[in-house]
């Protein structure tokens, strides 16, 4: 693999624009690597064990191990940044954008969903008491909302589940259960839902990938542990393109793997490693209006963007 870098120094970001390929499991070139960015720091714009990111306006909102919420551009020129309220106990792991233009805030450790505007004001707060009844949580993952409103919460700890709540934070229902079996979950790690309005959900812990209706009834499952294509090990994040298929980064497996809904391989893209292209435990992705895939690099304290 031959890599041609042009390398320039913007703020305190590191930016490397690269041209790059990957072969995929079914033998076709995948993942052409155009851009790295980031650095490992406390400073504005450095990165510091970077956990989960979100998209909205073109904008990328990332939350590290320091509890910051940073903004970038999509080359990775810092724009801002706010801290969440109190974050001795832990770190968010979840962000995602609400029909509203909200940013959610999966406050892990609090049990909480936190509700920002893209500037940083801090709008409301979902939960917050921990426990297993309906609209109490656990170690809160991720958070979306379909269209209709409704909010799908997923957590994990002794209460590994979804929960929906109505467009006021009322309790719904609930489904899941801590275990193997299906319907069950093993750390719920990052919710999407798709046009159909079907609920995905990254099963970390249990190599999987699960599809529910939004009253929690399952639909389909795919995949096993290892190290093959079409297998897994640890999904923490996916994201949905508009033809229906599913990108899925592989903290376990230290790629990026992009399959058919049905959850055929199509490819994968990066292996364990510091150099561009490769990737150190990446917990998130997300997909642009290009289809391009930016990647949470996180153990290497960067963005990769890949297309596919």
């Amino acid at each position: 693999m031959r890599f041609i870098l042009a390398v320039a120094a913007i703020a305190t970001m590191a930016i490397v624009v690269v041209r790059a390929s990957s072969v995929g499991g079914n033998g076709q070139t995948q993942g052409h690597l155009d851009l790295v960015w980031g650095r490992r720091g406390l400073g504005e714009g450095r990165l510091q064990k970077p956990r989960a990111m979100a998209l909205h306006d073109q904008e990328l909102y990332i939350v590290d191990m320091t509890a910051r919420i940073q903004v970038f551009d999509l080359d990775g020129n810092y724009l801002r940044y706010w801290q969440t309220p109190t974050h001795a106990k832990g770190r968010p792991s979840g962000l995602s954008f609400d029909r509203q233009g909200r940013l959610l805030v999966a406050d892990t450790h609090y049990f909480r969903v936190l509700v920002y505007s893209p500037q940083g004001e801090l709008l409301d707060t979902l939960g917050g008491r921990n426990g297993q009844q309906g609209g109490e949580f656990g170690f809160v993952t991720d958070a979306v909302q379909d269209s209709q409103g409704n909010f799908f919460i997923s957590k994990y700890g002794e209460f590994d589940r979804v929960q929906k709540l109505a467009p006021d934070g009322t309790f719904i229902l609930q489904w899941g259960g801590h275990g193997e079996k299906p319907g069950q979950f093993l750390r719920p790690q990052s919710l999407a839902i798709d046009g159909h309005g079907r609920i995905w959900v990254a099963d970390a812990c249990n190599h999987r990938v699960q599809v529910f209706d939004s009253n929690g009834e399952l639909l389909f499952l795919w995949g096993r542990e290892g190290t093959a294509p079409g297998e897994l090990r640890y999904p923490y994040d996916l994201a949905l393109d508009p033809q229906g298929n599913v990108y899925v980064s592989e903290f376990g497996n230290h790629r990026v793997q992009k399959f058919t809904s049905d959850g055929t391989s199509l490819g994968c893209w990066g292996s364990f490693g510091r150099q561009a292209g490769e990737l150190n435990t990446p917990w998130a992705l997300v997909l642009d209006d290009l289809g391009r895939v930016h990647v949470l690099d996180t153990l290497n304290h960067r963005v990769q963007r890949i297309s596919f």
